[in-house]
């Protein structure tokens, strides 16, 4: 019988009804993936990576789920694609982008899935989310808390409150 987990999904839009889609993806998590406990403030933020493309909203939702990483990042990846995903190019506009950023305290690094998320100490636009609802999170390797990885985080691009 598997365990429950506890695992952090980065929410992330910049296509469309940007708050409808959020809302469609908590839904499609909590019938496919497991139950929210805890959901951050909505953020509006600068592009990462490509900043050539209009602001992202986003949302860091803490699931407690019984689907081990792999078949988690499956449905994750089923639930992107069913709200219009579609993978062209890296770090492109997108209907909605579903990141498994934490999953328990596990340490993860394979070709196509690692947690927590490699790029989560260079991202504002994810911790700051993370740290409105888990901000003595430690991570695994670095042993860091969430506001530690905040405060020594490279990025300066723009993370604001979303005010709707």
């Amino acid at each position: 019988m598997p365990v429950d987990a506890d695992t952090y999904l980065l929410l992330g839009t910049n296509m469309g009804n940007r708050i409808l889609l959020l809302q469609q993806a908590r839904n499609e998590i909590a019938q496919e993936i497991g139950s929210i406990a805890k959901m951050s403030s909505i953020y509006e933020t600068a592009a990462w990576g490509n900043e050539d493309q209009p602001n992202f909203l986003n949302q860091v939702v803490l699931v407690t789920t019984p689907l081990q990483p792999h078949l988690l990042l499956e449905k994750i990846n089923a639930i992107e694609k069913k709200l219009g995903r579609q993978r062209v190019k890296k770090w492109e506009s997108r209907p909605i982008d579903i990141d498994i950023l934490w999953y328990a305290d596990q340490l993860i690094d394979e070709v196509n899935l690692q947690v927590p998320h490699m790029h989560l100490p260079d991202r504002r636009f994810a911790l700051i989310p993370l740290q409105e609802i888990a901000p003595s999170l430690i991570h695994p390797a670095s042993k860091k808390t969430v506001t530690e990885m905040l405060n020594d985080s490279p990025d300066r691009l723009p993370v604001h409150l979303y005010k709707q």
